[in-house]
């Protein structure tokens, strides 16, 4: 399979692994932005094959692990309403809100449904005329183009019954709180080839500058994740800065300007809640003011929203890098995808769901 296959190629992986082993002299932490490319490391023990020199630590790029705990206990509660159809990708069904999930609210009664697209849900507003359909829009800036068109969408066809909650996070303000942390241990970045693909990497050139530290844009293959990190070993060693695009086929320096401009018409900028992290400052997107008739926590009065996270769970510290998945006490214990303490357990790019599917406890 084109663009697939020969990126999967063992004897090209090792060749790049090899070189990065002759390539490096002293100790380097590199971060992976993207939960998908933390999924890929740990599935194919890419981070088993690199030379002892090289240490992969796991980043906030996980968009159901950072969606906050105030905005899921309170899509519970609008997913709890009667005459509520509410639409969501799977993966946030059992991610726990303080009480609840939303397969409990399922199971209760309530219409919960997993789509495969925000159209979907746009599609089911249209066939239920006497129901509030809802849609969970969580992501960073690779679902807001889909996200964005939904609404459009609803509009163009004139739906009073379509909203959406959303929950965008934006990858570049979250560089900044790690890199200015006082206990940030990064000294190299793989950035999120999907990210890029649809913003372009413009933004990121003066983040490198600012910090002093390399970046590389990379794919999700284990060619593309090796050929990224053998870039950030290069820089480092040569004591270089700079942005290097090693994912080509997909991502150019402006990105998806058609893309932009749809979320630039539905969103704007907002200080954003990381679920773990806190709340960075113009981090998120939500809908512009014209468009409040698609807002569901405007739709929907839940009341009051009280949050209660769970003491054991350290997933803030290992999505801002600082520990690993099998450093909490929890892990594999009182926290597992069953019964799971926090999302980075059971979300599909969750960094915990990783080390316990592929069983590096």
């Amino acid at each position: 399979m084109k663009y697939v296959t020969e990126y999967r190629d063992a004897e090209l992986v090792r060749g790049v692994i090899d070189e990065i082993a002759n390539t490096v002299t002293r100790d380097w932490t590199l971060m992976e932005i993207c939960g998908g490319q933390t999924h890929a490391i740990v599935r194919h023990g890419i981070d088993q094959l690199l030379p002892d020199e090289i240490e992969l630590v796991h980043g906030p790029g996980c968009p159901v692990c950072v969606t906050p705990l105030e905005q899921i206990d309170r899509a519970l509660a609008i997913a709890a309403k009667p005459d509520v159809i509410f639409c969501s990708y799977g993966d946030m069904l059992r991610v726990p809100g303080s009480v609840d999930d939303l397969f409990s609210i399922r199971a209760n009664g309530g219409d919960v449904r997993v789509i495969y697209s925000p159209l979907d849900a746009v599609n089911i507003a249209k066939e239920n005329p006497d129901k509030e359909v809802v849609f969970f829009a969580i992501g960073f800036e690779t679902t807001a183009p889909a996200n964005v068109m939904s609404v459009l969408s609803a509009e163009m066809m004139g739906l009073k019954n379509y909203s959406i909650i959303v929950s965008h996070v934006r990858v570049p303000p979250a560089l900044h709180v790690i890199l200015g942390s006082p206990h940030n241990r990064v000294q190299g970045f793989l950035l999120a080839g999907h990210v890029c693909a649809v913003m372009g990497y413009w933004e990121y050139p003066e983040i490198a500058k600012q910090y002093d530290i390399p970046m590389a844009i990379t794919g999700f293959e284990p060619l593309d994740i090796v050929q990224g990190i053998l870039a950030n070993v290069k820089q480092l060693e040569a004591g270089r800065v700079d942005i290097e695009n090693s994912y080509p086929r997909a991502v150019t320096f402006d990105g998806n300007k058609a893309a932009q401009k749809a979320i630039e018409k539905v969103f704007r900028e907002c200080d954003r809640k990381w679920r773990g992290i806190g709340t960075i400052p113009m981090s998120g997107w939500e809908l512009r003011l014209e468009y409040d008739a698609f807002n569901a926590e405007k739709r929907f009065d839940v009341g009051e929203i009280k949050t209660d996270e769970s003491p054991l769970c350290i997933a803030g510290e290992i999505l801002q890098g600082l520990k690993k998945p099998n450093d909490c006490s929890a892990f594999g214990k009182e926290c597992t995808p069953e019964n799971p303490l926090g999302a980075t357990m059971v979300s599909t790019e969750g960094a915990c769901a990783a080390y316990y599917k592929y069983g590096r406890g």
